[in-house]
Protein backbone atom coordinates (compact mmCIF):
# COMPACT_ATOMS: atom_id res chain seq x y z
CA UNK A 1 0.00 0.00 0.00
CA UNK A 2 1.60 3.38 -0.79
CA UNK A 3 1.35 6.09 0.78
CA UNK A 4 -0.86 9.34 0.55
CA UNK A 5 -0.17 12.02 -1.93
CA UNK A 6 -0.54 15.21 -1.13
CA UNK A 7 -3.70 16.58 -1.16
CA UNK A 8 -5.61 18.62 -4.20
CA UNK A 9 -6.81 21.89 -2.78
CA UNK A 10 -9.35 23.68 -5.47
CA UNK A 11 -10.90 27.62 -4.79
CA UNK A 12 -14.02 29.45 -6.29
CA UNK A 13 -13.62 32.71 -5.83
CA UNK A 14 -16.23 35.28 -7.11
CA UNK A 15 -16.29 38.36 -4.87
CA UNK A 16 -19.10 40.30 -7.00
CA UNK A 17 -21.50 37.16 -5.69
CA UNK A 18 -19.35 36.88 -2.22
CA UNK A 19 -18.23 33.32 -3.32
CA UNK A 20 -15.03 32.18 -1.88
CA UNK A 21 -15.28 28.45 -1.57
CA UNK A 22 -12.36 25.70 -1.17
CA UNK A 23 -12.69 21.75 -2.08
CA UNK A 24 -9.71 19.23 -1.01
CA UNK A 25 -9.70 16.10 -2.62
CA UNK A 26 -6.81 13.35 -1.11
CA UNK A 27 -5.99 9.83 -1.24
CA UNK A 28 -5.10 8.10 2.25
CA UNK A 29 -4.83 4.82 3.26
CA UNK A 30 -7.28 4.25 6.87
CA UNK A 31 -6.90 2.91 10.00
CA UNK A 32 -8.16 -0.59 9.13
CA UNK A 33 -6.35 -0.79 5.67
CA UNK A 34 -8.98 0.43 3.48
CA UNK A 35 -8.45 3.28 1.17
CA UNK A 36 -10.20 5.97 1.33
CA UNK A 37 -10.76 9.04 -1.10
CA UNK A 38 -11.43 11.97 1.77
CA UNK A 39 -13.29 15.32 0.24
CA UNK A 40 -13.56 18.48 2.06
CA UNK A 41 -15.92 21.27 0.87
CA UNK A 42 -17.09 24.65 2.14
CA UNK A 43 -16.82 28.15 2.51
CA UNK A 44 -12.97 29.30 2.71
CA UNK A 45 -12.20 30.19 6.50
CA UNK A 46 -14.61 27.62 7.85
CA UNK A 47 -14.18 24.02 8.36
CA UNK A 48 -16.60 22.58 5.80
CA UNK A 49 -17.73 19.53 5.31
CA UNK A 50 -16.13 16.19 5.14
CA UNK A 51 -16.97 12.94 3.76
CA UNK A 52 -14.72 9.58 2.94
CA UNK A 53 -15.46 7.21 0.14
CA UNK A 54 -13.96 3.86 0.78
CA UNK A 55 -12.60 1.87 -2.16
CA UNK A 56 -11.19 -1.57 -3.15
CA UNK A 57 -7.79 0.03 -3.84
CA UNK A 58 -5.66 2.65 -4.77
CA UNK A 59 -6.88 2.84 -8.31
CA UNK A 60 -10.35 3.27 -7.93
CA UNK A 61 -9.91 6.15 -5.62
CA UNK A 62 -7.39 7.64 -8.00
CA UNK A 63 -10.17 7.36 -10.78
CA UNK A 64 -13.03 9.09 -8.57
CA UNK A 65 -10.67 11.80 -7.52
CA UNK A 66 -10.16 12.24 -11.02
CA UNK A 67 -13.95 12.44 -11.58
CA UNK A 68 -14.57 14.60 -8.84
CA UNK A 69 -11.72 17.26 -10.15
CA UNK A 70 -13.07 17.32 -13.71
CA UNK A 71 -16.07 17.94 -12.32
CA UNK A 72 -15.06 20.83 -9.91
CA UNK A 73 -12.59 22.30 -12.94
CA UNK A 74 -15.77 22.29 -15.03
CA UNK A 75 -17.89 24.21 -12.34
CA UNK A 76 -15.14 26.83 -12.50
CA UNK A 77 -12.68 25.69 -9.09
CA UNK A 78 -9.14 26.43 -9.92
CA UNK A 79 -6.07 24.98 -8.35
CA UNK A 80 -4.41 27.09 -5.22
Amino acid sequence: METADEPLLLTRIDPARNMARFYLLSVEPTLFGVIALRRNWGRIGTWGRQRLDLHDDEQAARRAQAQFLAEKLRKGYRPS
